[in-house]
């Protein structure tokens, strides 16, 4: 059992040090676990966002998963990530950083249009204009073979009834599927009974025979023994003939 989708404190909406997590882990049976907090950018301006690590924490946040990687090597395999948006002005920069602290993966998580700076946040209610530019977004931050998949790609709070949106948003599930790209199945949202996953998403990847990734998003370390749920949503996906995947393609 594996899981790409663990946070830490540094993005200010989670509790836990990064070892509770890692012996969460290895308590509930993960072989390996990758923490993918909120990627912090760099702002021009000076905004401080308030649900991101800051870039002056990046350096703190892969040193101590580093040493912890090293302390628990023979327990559990430990991947240092991020979770990033696609903010295309940004992206250089990300790339910059990527290299320079030799991270193992990123996950897209797009959670604004643009940047949280000036854009909306996605996991309102959106106008069918508001989810394209989404979906672009997506599909664009596919294409530059950075992430190893797409978290949460029905955050966007789309009209479930509205068919315009589920056919804008079917174009995420045919792009993933052309180049085999995993989309997630989100515990976070699921147990919580949120607007994601969504039953027509759901039926979308299905219906392009998706590959789905169980992401824990983990903001506290019970999040990981909470197997019940895992299990819950693995027996769901299996019944709804969804093929099931751990495997991500790894920056290095």
């Amino acid at each position: 059992m594996k899981n790409y989708h663990t946070h830490t404190t540094r993005c200010m909406h989670a509790i836990g040090s990064e070892e509770e997590y890692i012996l969460a882990a290895i308590s509930a049976g993960y072989t390996e676990l990758g923490f993918s907090d909120h990627t912090p950018w760099h702002y021009e301006s000076g905004y401080h966002a308030t649900m991101r690590m800051d870039e002056s924490q990046l350096e703190d946040y892969v040193h101590t998963l580093s040493v912890l990687r090293d302390k628990y090597k023979d327990k559990i395999s430990i991947k240092i990530g991020l979770e990033c948006e696609y903010f295309e002005d940004k992206m250089e920069w990300l790339k910059e950083q990527l290299e320079k602290y030799k991270l193992d993966y990123i996950v897209l998580g797009n959670h604004f249009d643009g940047s949280d700076e000036t854009g909306i946040y996605y996991g309102h209610p959106v106008s069918l204009e508001e989810l394209k530019r989404y979906v672009s977004q997506v599909i664009k931050a596919m294409d530059t073979g950075l992430f190893s998949y797409v978290a949460h790609p029905d955050v966007v709070f789309y009209d479930e009834k509205n068919q315009e949106h589920i056919d804008e948003l079917e174009k995420i599930c045919i792009h993933a599927a052309e180049i085999d790209m995993p989309l997630e199945f989100n515990l976070l949202g699921y147990k919580a009974m949120s607007h994601y996953p969504s039953q027509p998403f759901i039926d979308l990847c299905k219906k392009h025979h998706n590959r789905i990734i169980i992401g824990t998003d983990a903001h506290e370390p019970s999040a990981l023994k909470d197997t019940k749920t895992y299990n819950r949503a693995y027996a769901y996906l299996k019944e709804s003939g969804l093929e099931i995947t751990e495997d991500i393609k790894m920056l290095r």
